[in-house]
């Protein structure tokens, strides 16, 4: 036992004297937790993957965690940690990768080698990387059109935002990229980019000085490489509204994003205003903000229709935002989940049946007329002050596990910030009316916009000449509908029928040449 004790003092000691000292931590001590989550965030994403090589740090992220060790195949590894009920996985997204182990504390000492095999002798098994590139390859190329045409038309409208920059393909890469990447590659990109140079170590739970000193030593046998790291640009900034639709054969619906550059971050006192703006005009699966209102529960146009000031990661299955995607470049994009085509109208309405163009256009024209007028109008005080209240207490779900928490006080990190949740809450209490309907002025506009929406082949020509004319788009609705609207909707949609959009360009892309 004094031999034990000594050795831990001693290496706490070498530790304080070398440059383990400088490494980035982040603490999230908890003395009644009875886990720890150990998190290791490396400023390395999509932006680094190689020219022709589109995917190689998701490949690379993706093979760390599906591989073994020099002493320890995978197969070996899930079995040792099954009992235990221990978990690791990787996430990445443009600027960040991002490993998460976490276990019980009482199995803390016998999963931590395994934590540490992976990530310092990871054995890139041939047949682990194999498995992990077919897996990708078969998302990009067959997966991202089939399945999801509303993450479809969301990664669609990054590709336009960002197009000739490093933040242009998809994380998980195109067909190419992936279908090249070799496990050479893979190596090669553990050893150049996951270096203890540009890591932030994260540790959260009930942990002793001395388990954080060995993982701080034991991260810095990492490779010593010093990464470089791209320029990241704004998003582009389009003369008008740059549209292009997508071709889909089948497809049951018009899937819509629309979305401008942001010149502000998290970083920015700036971003609490404008969560409010945000907010009041439709956060994340919310059945309150205007867009819902008026698209959905108004008009019974889809399912659901949101907005957002940053990028919001899996919307589709998290309601809540997650960590772990921190982002310098950023952008302000609006959601309008899946409306009718003419086709499907036309199939259920003998009334319809002379109609060109289904609802896309109509749900365009009034999702981006809701931004302008909030824009030009400003809100009242009644909605400022519910929808910052609401915020106050939203945000703080946005951290309820150890996991969370940790995960968002290193984002923070990233922003230059020390605790975002703390911090934006301090803002929004302090915040006035004024301070937003300046915000929304400042850093929200219209005219120059890029939108992507994928739509059924059939629906393509007309809804393209309809959006290249500025053609007026009146509502489609049955009769049984239509006999029980207010005037206040029907005076409504003809102003919005007739709104102008400033619409410069429309392209046509066939599905099967997206993302190759």
């Amino acid at each position: 036992m004094k031999f034990i004790i000594s050795a831990a003092l001693m290496l706490s000691l070498a530790v304080a004297n070398s440059s383990a000292s400088a490494q980035d931590v982040v603490e999230l001590k908890q003395s009644q937790s009875n886990k720890v989550i150990i998190k290791l965030m490396f400023k390395n994403g999509s932006v680094t993957d190689p020219a022709g090589k589109a995917g190689l740090t998701s490949v690379t992220a993706g093979t760390l965690t599906e591989t073994g060790t020099k002493t320890l195949t995978n197969k070996q590894i899930r079995e040792i940690i099954y009992p235990m009920a221990a978990s690791y996985y990787a996430t990445v997204d443009k600027e960040v990768s991002v490993f998460t182990f976490a276990v019980h504390q009482d199995f803390l000492e016998k999963f931590y080698p395994i934590v540490k095999g992976l990530m310092l002798t990871p054995s890139f098994a041939t047949e682990d990387f194999e498995r992990v590139k077919s897996n990708q390859l078969n998302y990009v190329d067959q997966v991202i059109r089939a399945s999801s045409d509303e993450d479809y038309s969301k990664l669609a409208l990054e590709d336009l935002l960002f197009r000739g920059t490093p933040y242009q393909h998809m994380v998980d890469g195109n067909v190419a990229g992936v279908r090249s990447i070799t496990v050479e590659d893979v190596r090669a990109h553990y050893k150049n980019y996951f270096t203890r140079n540009n890591l932030t170590i994260g540790i959260a739970g009930n942990y002793s000085p001395a388990f954080l000193a060995k993982l701080k030593a034991d991260m810095l046998a990492l490779p010593d490489s010093k990464p470089a790291q791209p320029k990241i640009v704004p998003a582009n900034v389009p003369d008008g509204i740059q549209v292009e639709i997508i071709s889909k054969k089948d497809a049951l619906g018009s899937a819509i994003f629309t979305g401008a550059s942001l010149s502000i971050t998290r970083s920015s006192d700036d971003f609490a205003a404008m969560m409010v703006a945000n907010s009041l005009l439709g956060e994340h699966r919310k059945s309150y903000g205007r867009l819902y209102d008026k698209l959905r529960n108004l008009r019974s146009m889809n399912y659901g229709d949101y907005s957002y000031i940053e990028w919001y990661e899996a919307g589709g299955n998290n309601m809540l935002p997650v960590p772990g995607v921190p982002r310098s470049a950023n952008y302000f994009s609006l959601w309008i989940r899946p409306v009718q085509i003419a086709e499907g109208l036309k199939a259920q309405y003998a009334e319809l049946n002379n109609i060109q163009v289904g609802h896309a256009h109509f749900a365009l024209r009034l999702a981006i007329r809701e931004v302008d007028e909030l824009a030009t109008n400003g809100m009242n005080k009644e909605d400022f002050e519910a929808t910052r209240d609401f915020l106050r207490s939203y945000n703080k779900l946005y951290i309820q596990t150890p996991e969370k928490q940790l995960g968002f006080l290193m984002d923070a990190r990233f922003y230059g910030r020390k605790n975002y949740i703390e911090e934006m809450d301090a803002l929004l209490a302090k915040l006035t009316l004024d301070d937003v309907n300046r915000a929304m002025k400042k850093y929200w506009q219209v005219n120059n916009m890029f939108v992507t929406i994928v739509t059924d082949d059939s629906e393509v020509g007309p809804l393209a000449e309809a959006l290249k004319n500025n053609t007026p788009s009146p509502m489609s609705y049955s009769n049984l509908v239509k006999e029980g609207l207010p005037k206040t909707i029907t005076d409504e949609d003809e102003k919005i029928a007739n709104y102008k959009l400033n619409v410069k360009a429309v392209k046509i892309v066939d599905s099967k040449d997206t993302f190759k």
